[in-house]
């Protein structure tokens, strides 16, 4: 499994914050299986992050996953969601719903997360939250289905799999 992280803040980009969000992605990702091939700062810049997910969503570099971290609020420059749905071709909104249901057991402030997640190409991106907090409890409700939507993402149009 192949993963891209792409952390979104403009203050990490500038170099006046440290990636510990992202960082903490990369690690759930690899603790997950996932062999994270790329890491990546973008400013909250919303044609800077669609080219960042358009870049790692190519066909050639059969990256199976994106996790973008942060942007998901509602502040002005939190364009994540926007840049995301601008992207993909088919919408996967179970995740998104299920971490935001998942947050909400945390903090009420769940309610105002944006993130979506979705499919480009072969490739699935899902947005969390900029919070390395959010991120430790939220990875571990994708990990499980990981391995499963990869092999769906890679299989061939009319192959069936076994179980969905």
């Amino acid at each position: 499994m192949r993963a891209a992280i792409i952390t979104i803040s403009t203050s990490v980009a500038a170099g006046r914050s440290e990636d510990i969000s992202g960082e903490a992605l990369a690690q759930l990702a690899a603790e997950a299986g996932a062999d994270v091939v790329a890491r990546e700062v973008v400013s909250d810049d919303r044609a800077q992050i669609e080219e960042a997910l358009r870049r790692h969503s190519a066909p050639e570099e059969q990256t199976s996953f994106i996790f973008t971290t942060g942007g998901t609020g509602l502040t002005e420059d939190d364009v994540t969601p926007e840049a995301t749905r601008a992207v993909i071709d088919r919408d996967a909104p179970g995740i998104a719903e299920a971490m935001r249901a998942e947050s909400l057991k945390h903090t009420p402030m769940g309610l105002l997360s944006r993130g979506v997640s979705g499919i480009a190409g072969r490739t699935l991106i899902v947005n969390f939250p900029g919070s390395p907090k959010a991120i430790g409890q939220l990875f571990g409700l994708i990990a499980p289905v990981l391995g499963h939507a990869e092999a769906t993402l890679r299989r061939e149009r009319g192959a069936r799999t076994t179980g969905h």
